[in-house]
């Protein structure tokens, strides 16, 4: 401030303002978190324009450099751990008629079938799926949730163009909120028109039915192809193994490839199934009274007395571990074939195994193979044990049950999918005949041997039709192991399931 002459008995003041002092105001938290935010993404700018520069510019000799993330041997499917997320596909529009809950029964495989029929009944009759709840209290009393087996986001958003899938009801139609639902079990081999106009009518009275049975309820024909094609895409798309199954997996189809080619035996001669089917031959009595006391003890296995020389005789038995054995051997397995055993605990314990091992000594088990602490969360879960067998049944070079049950022929199917893989289905019903002639000294060793060459000499799985029956649908061939609908992509493909020859010009579906 300065101050001028004086003007009579007035003073002239004249203020210099650019010589004050600025005014200072402390920052609010407000400018603070502004000038932050902005710092912050000027620093990622300039990182991401730093690395895709980095990306145009690969040194030549980082090429040279192995990535331990790639697989070093082949394996059948790539593997998911290693792939980038894909965009989301667009949701289909459609009006829900209600919701569908389910409740799967029985094993792994069997309730990854019908998973497959609930998603495609949800999507004929245009239904919200909530989803599916596993069986928790059959014999194998597995406690998994099906997040803890199969990737639950993947399949729910690879399935949104078909398919609204919810993770749990609406909290108003709970039954701790008084709601109660309609629950019932679909006639078994039901076809759409059934699912038409029988169930779907349901809906306008009810805005949840719950399915309390699975297995088996939606025929394996005469379905339009369409809804024919969304099994086979939810059953070889939609369910993923979550990543830490598939880790494991892949870890044992590279640890088996490294060994060379290796056939995948599918043993099923376990507990349950001794049980259920009744087949006791080589047991003691002791075993067989054991069995049969286990029978009786679940009443949902219906059949209980069962004469298993009987079924023995009719093919309907799994082959011991002893004519397994042998039959290998006659197929012209070497004694330096590695074999996995996809099977959990064989029925007699390790001994069990004594002949199979004799005869090759190469065999493995996923025990074997892995680390105890890489198994130690995977124990009393037998679902996410068999999905690691499922795994390596898939990626192997030969696969080969002893019993057709539900993983035989889901692996069956999966490996027609893939290119037709080596599978061999045994003739089970002359192999016993050869067996016991072999057995009981009545034929040598290199009769036993042609035989039993002979009669598996059109075993091996091939481009065949499937095989219906209309009146007998149990014994028609099952959907899941021959899905003809998926397997051509040809407009015709007469020519190609009727050759019967794996290399046909025909393109696979791979």
């Amino acid at each position: 401030m300065e101050v001028a002459k004086s003007e009579g008995n007035k003073s002239v003041i004249h203020v210099r303002y650019d010589k004050l002092p600025a005014p200072v105001f402390p920052r609010t938290r407000l400018q603070v978190w502004f000038i932050w935010v902005c710092s912050s993404i000027l620093v990622w700018t300039c990182l991401v324009h730093l690395m895709a520069i980095g990306e145009l510019w690969h040194p030549k000799f980082l090429n040279k450099i192995p990535n331990p993330a790639q697989n070093p041997f082949p394996v059948v499917i790539k593997d998911p751990v290693q792939s980038p997320p894909t965009p989301l596909i667009p949701a289909r529009n459609y009006t829900s008629n209600g919701f569908l809950k389910v409740s799967c029964n029985g094993g792994l495989n069997q309730m990854r079938a019908a998973i497959c029929d609930m998603v495609t009944i949800a999507r004929l009759l245009n239904l919200t799926l909530v989803v599916p709840e596993l069986d928790k209290t059959s014999f194998w009393a597995d406690p998994s949730n099906f997040e803890d087996i199969f990737n639950v986001k993947h399949f729910i958003d690879s399935l949104r163009d078909e398919v609204r899938i919810i993770r749990r009801l609406p909290k108003r139609f709970n039954r701790k909120y008084g709601y109660q639902l309609l629950e019932m079990s679909p006639i078994s081999w039901s076809n759409e028109k059934y699912y038409l106009e029988q169930i779907l009518p349901l809906f306008s009275k009810h805005k949840v039915l719950h399915f309390n049975k699975t297995d088996a309820r939606l025929a394996n024909n005469a379905l339009p192809d369409e809804l024919q094609k969304l099994r086979c895409r939810v059953n070889f798309q939609a369910l993923k193994f979550t990543p830490e199954i598939e880790t494991l997996g892949y870890k044992l189809v590279r640890m088996l490839q490294a060994k060379g080619h290796f056939l995948a035996l599918h043993l099923r001669y376990e507990m349950d199934m001794l049980a259920f089917s009744g087949c006791t031959h080589g047991c003691s009595k002791q075993e067989a009274e054991e069995l049969k006391h286990m029978r009786y003890a679940f009443p949902w296995w219906r059949e209980k007395e069962i004469v298993s020389e009987e079924r023995r005789s009719q093919g309907l038995c799994p082959l011991t571990p002893e004519e397994t054995a042998l039959v290998l051997r006659a197929l012209g397995f070497s004694k330096e074939t590695p074999i996995y055993v996809a099977s959990g605990e064989i029925y007699g314990g390790e001994w069990r195994l004594s002949a199979l091992r004799a005869a090759f000594p190469r065999i493995v088990k996923k025990e074997m193979l892995l680390d105890s602490e890489e198994l130690k969360h995977f124990h009393n879960h037998s679902s996410q044990m068999a999905a690691l067998d499922f795994m390596v049944s898939v990626a192997s070079n030969t696969f080969i049950p002893t019993y057709d049950g539900n993983m035989a022929r889901l692996v069956e199917g999966h490996r027609r999918y893939l290119g037709f893989r080596r599978t061999i289905l045994l003739d089970r019903k002359s192999l016993v005949g050869l067996l016991d002639l072999y057995q009981n000294g009545t034929i040598p060793w290199d009769k036993f041997e042609s035989s039993v060459r002979r009669v598996n000499n059109k075993r091996i799985v091939q481009p065949v039709p499937r095989r219906v029956i209309p009146s007998k649908p149990k014994e028609e061939e099952y959907f899941y192991a021959n899905p003809q609908e998926c397997l051509c992509m040809a407009p015709d493909c007469n020519d190609f399931l009727g050759s019967g020859l794996a290399n046909s010009s025909i393109e696979v579906k791979r």
